[in-house]
């Protein structure tokens, strides 16, 4: 069963298009997938409690998880967007700068997919 990280999208249209794997048509990962897909809630929740205690070292870790993972699993825009908030929490944390990184960490999360494209 192909999982849908289904969160509320705040963009302006209420629209945003889905976030594939390209591993998604590979049965064998599939597990996988759908795991990663169901911890991100809860690693968003830890990246933002880190946010808010200002542990910015732990911030930096988790975000530093974040992006292998997300790279490992094939959703690229994701691992991208980890790697900025791991670099800003370990070169100069920017508490505004963090939030809107997490604002956007929390939308593409919102729209990956573990469905394979065109299912």
């Amino acid at each position: 069963m192909a999982t849908v990280v289904n969160w509320q999208y705040s963009g302006a249209t209420g629209v945003a298009d889905p976030i594939y794997s390209p591993l998604a048509s590979d049965p064998g990962l599939r597990d996988l997938l759908e795991l990663f897909a169901a911890t991100l809630p809860q690693r968003l929740q830890n990246l933002e409690r880190l946010a808010d205690e200002g542990d910015w070292e732990g911030l930096r870790r988790q975000a530093h998880q974040l992006k292998g993972a997300a790279g490992s699993y094939g959703f690229a825009p994701l691992s991208v967007t980890a790697a900025q908030l791991e670099t800003i929490a370990r070169q100069n944390p920017d508490p505004e700068k963090i939030r809107q990184l997490l604002d956007q960490l929390r939308d593409l999360a919102s729209r990956v997919t573990t469905e394979s494209p065109g299912i």
